[in-house]
């Protein structure tokens, strides 16, 4: 069923309200009822992405899955990828990659990390994605409150850039998350072990010491916390190409 842009935000506040203290399968069954397939969850296979897509699994395994392939992550997150998702039987992900030509104008010679990584972010991650989820009315994402920052007040549902968002980890901490994990026997992402509890692009993603808050590792040493594609941008940012990014 698709909704008018009008609706959205009167969707979300009553959805919000019924699903803000509910079990994450129920927040997902829910947006499942609602939006149908024009519904998608968008994940990063990281750390903690089996606890959502295994849920999905077994909800709706063919549910579109936007996997940003941004030419800059980790072999190890290629693979477990790739493994997580024959595991779980999952059949709808798609490889959201960087247009060449964004590439070839922004970022020709893959080193703009190294001076602007909100730009970085925008061409390899906010641009793939902006354009995928316009068959949408409807997204998942895997934020938690405990991650802290921005994320400390995040609601169950939302309405964010003309489409409903649903956070249905949000009241997951990290015992409830080790707990799912273990009780469904899921693989862990290989670069937990080695001291990455948040996993992103190589080049901006270090392990944190003991006690570090989780994200700590993304993008150390600046006051960048989020790539951008949970930031509220202007209408007309899909097309915005070459222009201020």
């Amino acid at each position: 069923m698709a909704y008018d842009q009008i609706d959205r935000p009167q969707i979300a506040l009553r959805l919000d309200a019924e699903l803000r203290h509910a079990h994450p399968m129920t927040v997902l069954e829910s947006a499942v009822e609602t939006f149908g397939d024009k519904l998608a969850l968008v994940s990063s296979f990281g750390a903690e992405s089996a606890v959502l897509l295994h849920m999905v699994s077994k909800i709706k395994p063919d549910m579109p899955v936007m996997f940003l392939d941004t030419g800059m992550l980790f072999g190890q997150t290629l693979d477990y990828r790739k493994n997580l998702a024959a595991k779980l039987g999952l059949t709808g992900i798609r490889d959201l990659r960087p247009a060449f030509q964004d590439l070839a104008t922004a970022d020709p010679e893959a080193k703009l990390w190294k001076t602007d990584t909100d730009a970085c972010c925008h061409v390899r991650k906010v641009l793939p994605l902006d354009r995928a989820l316009t068959e949408f009315d409807a997204w998942i994402t895997g934020r938690k409150r405990f991650h802290g920052g921005d994320r400390l007040s995040l609601p169950v549902v939302e309405q964010a850039d003309g489409q409903v968002k649903f956070n249905p980890l949000a009241n997951w901490g990290k015992t409830e998350l080790d707990g799912y994990m273990a009780e469904h026997d899921l693989p862990a992402h290989p670069l937990v072990a080695q001291g990455f509890p948040s996993i992103g692009c190589w080049p901006c993603t270090n392990p944190v010491e003991e006690g570090q808050d989780v994200r700590a590792g993304r993008w150390a040493g600046s006051e960048k916390t989020e790539c951008g594609i949970h930031v509220a941008r202007a209408p007309d940012a899909v097309s915005n190409v070459g222009g201020d990014i």
